[in-house]
């Protein structure tokens, strides 16, 4: 239980305060109350329309998996992980699920935006692949190799005092970057997996297991707070943001709390210390969906998928002013560079995560889906960021989003 002074703090380390402060940020939209933002929702039923094509397209038979990083690690129709997984031979259902948690997270916080130059020469296949892809690929290649293991024999797992440790220039190599082949942030990402790795040093009492720590703790912090064998998947979200939290670089605080990918507003309304606080937790949300499916593999049920909200980034965020559900009241900021604490970023993130909880409601119902058969992450794969993909190669010939944001690598 948090003490007194830290309870508003931790109350924005949620998905619900996600959620409700997103949709008070649409109230206020609706409202015509906001600085850089009109809403028109008479747009939205296009939106759910394009949607719903690319789901059709992409999933026929609407057998969709969550929006996690497990899609990345699919090459060609080959799932690369689960081919490496099922020929290793694990004591348990745990043992494969701590490497899947290692796994999961190393590669969600080396997945940064790559930047349009960037290319991974996939080795099976002489694939030259970029973005986020080529980020999970190369990763996955990482981690297969032993790259993050302290035990030679033992190459799936991730080591706290590897991570602690970890060169540059390991990085630099196994990210094939050069010269001719610039990856952006490589910096910010080898600090943010040494960051990783002290943490987990220093908190065995979540992350100890036998002789090492490993990120891959967290599943067994996790798992004991199942109840008969039920996991809701706002208790992941939870453990992630309090549990790794502070890993984040240069963010807000509140009563020495870190609050992770959460901003200011003066617009945002509420009776304590949280006044003016906007959580949005996009990568940790993303990570936390990522954690379900190995989770359900070791045998746990994992509940309330849709107490988790929609991610805060730029595909779904772009489908929305593509779309022109959402308009800026200065035409002109299409062209400017937004840094990511701007209230026009922080409109735009919050609102993208309200909007999408209003657009799942149109997909199923197009669909004839209940909330239980195709679930928000669901929606999300299929879905809303494919759709937003779509639209910005359609819009411009790069595929960059409709607004520019000067990220530092951590929250996109």
């Amino acid at each position: 239980m948090a003490d007194a002074p830290e309870q508003p703090a931790r109350s924005l380390l949620s998905a619900e305060a996600v959620r409700a402060r997103a949709e008070q940020m649409l109230e206020l939209g609706l409202r015509d109350g906001l600085s850089h933002f009109t809403v028109d929702l008479d747009r939205m039923d296009s939106v759910a329309d394009a949607v719903v094509a690319v789901t059709r397209r992409t999933y026929p038979t609407l057998d969709i998996p969550f929006h996690a990083r497990w899609r990345h690690f699919v090459l060609g129709g080959v799932d690369r992980w689960a081919r490496l997984a099922d020929a290793t031979s694990w004591p348990d259902r745990a043992a494969r699920a701590r490497a899947e948690f290692d796994l999961a997270i190393v590669s969600v916080l080396l997945d940064a935006g790559a930047g349009p130059a960037w290319r991974y020469r996939d080795a099976l296949t002489g694939e030259g692949i970029g973005r986020s892809e080529g980020l999970a690929i190369a990763s996955l290649d990482m981690f297969a190799s032993g790259l993050f293991s302290g035990d030679a024999r033992a190459p799936f797992r991730v080591d706290a005092d590897v991570l602690a440790k970890l060169p540059l220039a390991a990085l630099t190599s196994a990210f094939q970057v050069s010269d001719a082949n610039p990856l952006l942030g490589l910096e910010g990402r080898t600090d943010l997996l040494r960051r990783l790795g002290r943490l987990v040093a220093e908190r065995a009492e979540v992350f100890g297991l036998h002789d090492t720590s490993r990120p891959g703790g967290l599943f067994d912090h996790i798992a004991a707070q199942a109840t008969y064998g039920a996991l809701p998947a706002p208790a992941i979200l939870s453990a992630v943001l309090n549990q790794l939290g502070p890993i984040w670089p240069s963010r807000l605080e509140l009563a020495g709390v870190p609050l992770g990918d959460c901003w200011r507003h003066p617009a945002i309304k509420a009776d304590d210390a949280t006044a003016g606080l906007v959580p949005l937790h996009k990568l940790s949300q993303w990570l936390s969906y990522s954690l379900t499916e190995p989770l359900q593999r070791a045998g746990f049920e994992v509940t309330d998928i849709d107490g988790l909200t929609g991610l805060a980034e730029y595909r779904n965020g772009g489908l929305f002013v593509d779309h022109e559900v959402l308009h800026l009241r200065d035409p002109a900021d299409a062209e400017r560079a937004h840094a990511v604490d701007s209230l026009l970023v922080v409109e735009w993130r919050a609102l993208t995560v309200a909007l999408l909880d209003r657009l799942a409601d149109l997909v199923r119902a197009k669909l004839g889906r209940t909330p239980e058969s195709l679930p928000l992450a669901s929606i999300l794969e299929g879905g809303t960021w494919a759709a937003g993909r779509a639209i910005a190669f359609a819009r411009r010939s790069d595929g960059a989003p409709p607004l520019k944001v000067i990220s530092d690598g951590t929250v996109f």
